[in-house]
């Protein structure tokens, strides 16, 4: 990492930051697909702790310019949230902590070790409740960009993007889908091919408003 760069100082602030109180429910929000017309609401409680413990992992890392981009992945078509953009991380394992977690399911999905990542600390947890899974996202950050080997079976992709394209506004869009055989406004980034959208855009808007706050600090 370039020493003074917009990604070493910003992960510097956001070690600090996240010891604090963070945007939470009205970051998430955000990004929560709307009813449309009698549609019911989904469901979204930030509180309920019933939810299968789960964990992934939101790995920041300096591009040539030195500004901070997140790694995401493509799902495959043969496991859960098929064909969807999301963050490396799975259910947790008996006995396993949630950092375990995302870090284990990291280095299985896309290649990366342990030991190359250091944990700034946690977003705000949300229940899911299509999966029942209560979702502990847990920020890493890494030196530089790493060398990354995909899971074949569960990963079709492995994306980059910088956290200031997603701040932009550019790519941001919101449309009409059916969900559920009801009709929902759904906020989304187009920025692939696929949008990233749903649980994953969630996270993301609370890290974008950490971010946010960075730049205006």
């Amino acid at each position: 990492m370039t020493p003074g760069s917009t990604t070493e100082t910003f992960q510097n602030w956001l070690k600090k930051r996240l010891q604090d109180s963070l945007p939470g429910k009205n970051a998430h929000n955000r990004m929560l697909p709307e009813p449309a017309g009698d549609s019911p609401e989904i469901p979204q409680d930030s509180i309920d702790s019933s939810g299968h413990p789960s964990g992934v992992l939101v790995p920041i890392f300096p591009d040539d310019s030195g500004d901070p981009s997140v790694i995401l992945t493509l799902r495959t078509d043969t496991i859960r949230h098929a064909g969807q953009i999301s963050f490396p991380g799975g259910r947790s394992d008996s006995g396993e902590t949630i950092i375990e977690t995302a870090l284990r399911e990291t280095r299985e999905e896309i290649g990366i070790s342990e030991s190359k990542i250091e944990v700034a600390g946690t977003l705000s947890p949300f229940y899911l409740y299509r999966t029942h899974n209560r979702i502990t996202p847990v920020v890493g950050v890494l030196e530089e960009e790493p060398d990354m080997r995909r899971h074949e079976a569960e990963v079709a992709e492995i994306i980059t993007v910088k956290l200031d394209v997603l701040l932009s506004q550019n790519y941001l869009k919101r449309e009409k889908w059916e969900l559920a055989q009801s009709t929902y406004w759904v906020p989304y980034w187009n920025f692939h091919r696929v949008p990233l959208w749903g649980a994953t855009a969630m996270m993301m808007s609370e890290l974008l408003e950490l971010y946010r706050e960075f730049l205006e600090d």
